[in-house]
């Protein structure tokens, strides 16, 4: 059996998809956009009224997450959409840049923490001198923020989303550095003035952490890098675990937002029919699709022989050519007009030929393997085949 593709890009049964996915994305980012707003104002009022500079610059960090708040409802409109003509594998990659952004936004975030930590502590008089309506707004927002960030990240496990999971921790951010302005308050208060500093420097560097590991991830996504190698490992064990399949080579993956699509060329026996063949490849990419919730896009390469080891078949003649050269090859031998079907297989770099005959046209066991070496030698002038069965019945 010559080797075959069976390629799909039929999305996987999944109770979140396209538009329904970007509902509930939808949801939960005005959710947080709202409690964005409300912080915002409450934290610069206050901050105003209250002398806190720290809270002032917490309610500009607040509004900042409206911005973020509003590229992820975007990138989860667009980035939900299914494949069209001009993008056949869908628009997960959208939501994989917006979390690069957002990653690199976080990083950002933890850079102007520690700037400002840093500038308090060699400017004395710029350390926090609020009263207990700052220590008030900024408890307020860490409890929003924090509930908020657990909101968030329940529905990005939901729906395999990185980018808002990304948010998740923008809000988490948000409700770090209100972690610090309570911190600074308390320490004021207490007369430990440095105390805010130090704690915003150590939040700043584990924000910076999860900016760098979110941004990482998916810029290794956007270089189409392939699936964990456990994952892998998983994914290979899961083929070669189905009936037919001998071997698996040449297994590649990569990710297309909460996506994963795999090629692989799986190794069958040679004699099979196309469509047992085929088959077998319905049954890989169904296997896949059922047990891994992140594949959703499977093309199967079905091979007669490990075409990574064995000679290349590139070049030699398809079935029309090549039955006109065993025609030209067979000219004198009469009885081949009695012949009910002609298989060619190509293996090793040769055309291997099997050849069907009646019952009645058998002669006996000589006869049969006196015909088969005739056909074979008469072959023999032509390098691009190799041995020749007979069979009757």
């Amino acid at each position: 059996m010559g080797s075959g593709h069976h390629h799909s890009h039929v999305q996987a049964v999944c109770p979140e998809n396209g538009d329904e996915r970007y509902q509930i994305a939808k949801r939960v980012t005005l959710v947080g956009s709202v409690i964005d707003f409300v912080l915002g104002v409450a934290k610069i009022v206050v901050g105003y009224l209250a002398n806190s500079q720290a809270l002032i610059a917490d309610g500009i960090h607040s509004f900042s997450d409206l911005l973020t708040d509003a590229m992820v409802l975007i990138a989860a409109k667009h980035g939900s959409r299914d494949a069209d003509e001009n993008h056949p594998y869908g628009h997960g990659r959208i939501e994989t840049l917006t979390t690069v952004i957002l990653g690199v936004a976080l990083i950002a975030v933890a850079l102007g923490i520690a700037w400002d930590a840093v500038d308090r502590l060699f400017n004395p008089t710029e350390l926090l001198q609020p009263g207990f309506w700052a220590l008030g707004v900024a408890l307020a927002s860490v409890l929003s923020k924090e509930w908020i960030y657990h909101y968030t990240m329940k529905v990005a496990r939901q729906l395999r989303s990185k980018m808002l999971e990304a948010n998740a921790w923008h809000s988490r951010s948000d409700a770090i550095s209100s972690v610090v302005v309570f911190i600074g308050v308390c320490g004021t208060m207490l007369g430990l003035d440095y105390l805010d500093a130090i704690a915003a420097v150590v939040v700043a560097l584990m924000v910076a952490k999860i900016g760098w590991d979110l941004s990482w991830q998916s810029i290794r996504e956007l270089a189409d890098a392939a699936l964990e190698s456990e994952r892998i490992d998983e994914v290979n064990a899961a083929i070669m675990d189905i009936d037919g399949v001998r071997e698996v080579h040449m297994l590649r993956s990569r990710r297309m937002g909460q996506d994963a699509l795999i090629d692989v060329h799986i190794l069958v026996r040679s004699w099979l029919s196309v469509s047992e063949g085929h088959m077998i490849a319905v049954e890989v990419e169904q296997r896949l699709k059922s047990r891994f919730d992140e594949i959703t896009d499977v093309t199967v390469h079905v091979d007669p022989e490990n075409d990574e080891s064995a000679p290349p078949c590139e070049g030699l003649p398809l079935r029309n050519k090549a039955m006109a050269m065993l025609d030209e090859a067979w000219a004198d031998i009469d009885c081949l007009k009695e012949q009910k079907r002609l298989l060619l297989h190509y293996l090793a770099g040769h055309i291997h030929v099997q050849l069907f005959f009646p019952m009645d046209c058998y002669r006996g066991e000589e006869q049969a393997g006196a015909m088969r070496n005739r056909l074979q030698s008469a072959i023999e002038p032509l390098p691009e085949f190799g041995r020749v069965e007979v069979y009757y019945g």
